[in-house]
């Protein structure tokens, strides 16, 4: 009943995630050209060394491709074995075992199935096989399939953390992990930092110097031929010499224990780079009946992954008040320090265009100081390259799209945002929602056509009862008592302009270039950008309106001579810039 739960409960994960949209023959060219890219690091690994991906981010693809194996039951090939090219020759006298990687429901119904368990640190490292015979190191193997792997008896006597003379003189064989020795290492804030690969790149190489051997430490994890009972087994490997065994080996007896286990170790400091945690039976069978495979006795529940795979679903563009674009990838959601992931900016239209991301490519995604999403890299292109449609950059700036038209959706509402918002108006109770309900009812086309609204027009808008008009109505008031600096910001002048005694809108209107650079602070960059911005024609419209709505700070007897109306340019998203 036990098994069957668990099954249950891996299934049920599996079928959390959607089957992609695709017919049988984009999913047999999509799945054969991620089998290779992860068949590629698979030689690079286990063959040179190189850790071309972070473990988490290679689990997570052999995942993606047992999923969509399920998906297209029958229609896809065999996944890629992790260890079909490796050159190992040289045979394990006791097999290396792999784990099942559960989940906290499915470790705890293991765990209250079982007795006699002990929990350790899933270091982060390569695993070795060391043999002794009397006491005296002859062999150490990688464990390539765990039937056979490469000799690294050579490398191994480089090492000072693995001994060649045991303090015993005995036979043992020992399996344990090579990892890079870290200091105050704490896996929670900094994660894996490439540990693994390290270690697996220095004993892919024929010599190492003193410090990089030095650097490699050992921990045993089981000694298969060893006592039959933990505690005996433990204290015998301390007399062996090989200490962190007992250190790191604690008696468990409930999911909770487990829980306490696996936080205090994934919160403090370590010598070293782990994954998660590895629940044992203190009890197993001889090793001469171990096989290359997840044994029925050990399991591993993982930390949460500092970093997700990621399919892109889609690429969007927003285009905010100033007419900057930025790219958003719109992901299959995934999950992150309990955060559910279904997008990531890009940060800027170049960075995009360099990447070159389209839907079906898959991205790792990592959290950025724990809170905000962000891209680590492509980690593989979708052999289908879908087309995206862009905005031109051209036609958005900080003079673009003062109204309603097509194209200029985006960035008008990024203005209407940022007028009411704190650093703008600063308006009570308007923000976003009430300019989606305006726009939808058709009742504003320019940026201040809400101030023309009276209680009865908004309270004839669908979704806007008496109350909420009337709130609305208190509001747009406020805009109207707001002094000329607030409006400036609001209406998106350009930034570090600080007002004088004398200064009013018809004398920054009418302000010259030269005028503008006399005043303290003022770039000849930043005079262009207040010349274009008061001499645009938009611009000289809103401050008619702000005149006409009876806002106090656009009244003036100056302003009224000078601010003429005008004929404005047919609206475009790029305006009229006064050069």
């Amino acid at each position: 009943m036990k098994s069957v739960l668990l099954l249950l409960l891996l299934s049920q994960a599996a079928q959390a995630i959607p089957c992609p949209d695709w017919p049988d023959s984009r999913a047999k060219t999509e799945f054969a050209a991620l089998s290779q890219q992860v068949a590629h690091w698979d030689d690079a690994y286990h063959n040179h060394g190189q850790a071309l991906v972070a473990d988490t981010l290679y689990d997570q693809a052999r995942e993606r491709l047992q999923h969509w194996q399920q998906c297209f039951a029958g229609a896809l090939g065999h996944l890629p074995e992790p260890l079909a090219g490796s050159s190992g020759k040289l045979a394990h006298p006791i097999a290396q075992t792999g784990l099942r990687k559960l989940h906290e429901a499915a470790v705890g119904e293991w765990i209250a199935s079982r007795d006699d368990l002990w929990i350790q640190p899933k270091v982060d490292g390569v695993a070795v096989t060391l043999v002794y015979r009397a006491g005296v190191l002859q062999q150490a193997i990688s464990r390539g399939d765990g039937r056979q792997g490469q000799d690294w008896t050579a490398r191994a006597q480089q090492l000072p953390a693995i001994p060649m003379r045991l303090k015993e003189s005995r036979d043992a064989v020992l399996q344990g992990e090579l990892y890079w020795r870290l200091d105050g290492h704490v896996q929670r804030r900094d994660g894996g930092v490439g540990a693994r690969g390290k270690a697996a790149g220095l004993m892919a190489r024929q010599s190492l110097q003193a410090d990089e051997a030095a650097a490699i430490g050992l921990f045993v994890w089981d000694w298969p031929d060893g006592p039959a009972q933990m505690p005996e087994r433990l204290q015998a490997l301390q007399r062996l010499g090989f200490d962190d065994a007992q250190a790191y080996t604690q008696p468990l007896e409930s999911l909770e224990e487990a829980r306490r286990w696996r936080q205090r170790w994934f919160t403090t400091p370590q010598p070293f780079a782990s994954d998660g945690v590895v629940v044992r039976q203190g009890t197993r069978p001889a090793g001469a009946r171990w096989q290359a495979e997840a044994p029925h006795w050990a399991i591993a529940w993982k930390y949460p992954p500092e970093q997700a795979l990621a399919v892109v679903q889609a690429v969007q563009f927003n285009i905010g008040r100033s007419g900057r674009i930025t790219p958003i990838l719109r992901l299959q959601t995934v999950e992150l320090d309990e955060r559910q992931i279904s997008r990531v900016s890009l940060g800027s239209l170049a960075a995009w265009e360099a990447l070159d991301i389209r839907p079906g490519d898959q991205v790792a995604i990592r959290l950025a100081g724990l809170t905000i999403p962000r891209l680590d890299q492509v980690i593989w292109r979708s052999p289908e390259r879908a087309a995206v449609q862009t905005p031109d950059p051209a036609q958005y700036h900080a003079l673009s799209c003062w109204r309603l038209s097509a194209g200029c959706e985006q960035q008008f509402q990024a203005r209407l945002n940022w007028l009411s918002g704190k650093r703008g108006l600063n308006l009570p109770g308007v923000g976003p929602g009430t300019w989606n309900t305006l726009l939808a009812n058709q009742r504003i086309d320019g940026l201040l056509d809400w101030l023309e609204l009276d209680a009865q027009q908004l309270q004839q808008v669908s979704g806007i009862g008496p109350r909420r008009a009337t709130q609305l109505q208190q509001a747009f008031a406020l805009a109207r008592q707001r002094p000329l600096q607030q409006w400036l910001q609001a209406l998106g002048a350009p930034s570090g302009l600080t007002l004088q005694a004398q200064d009013d809108w018809a004398t920054l209107q009418a302000r010259s270039r030269a005028e503008w650079l006399q005043r303290p602070g003022i770039s000849r960059q930043r005079a262009e950008q207040l010349l274009a911005f008061f001499s645009h024609p938009e611009v000289a419209h809103l401050g008619r309106q702000l005149m006409a709505a009876g806002v106090a700070s656009f009244q003036s007897s100056t302003a009224a001579a000078l601010i003429q109306p005008a004929q404005l340019a047919p609206h475009s998203a790029t305006g009229n810039d006064r050069q």
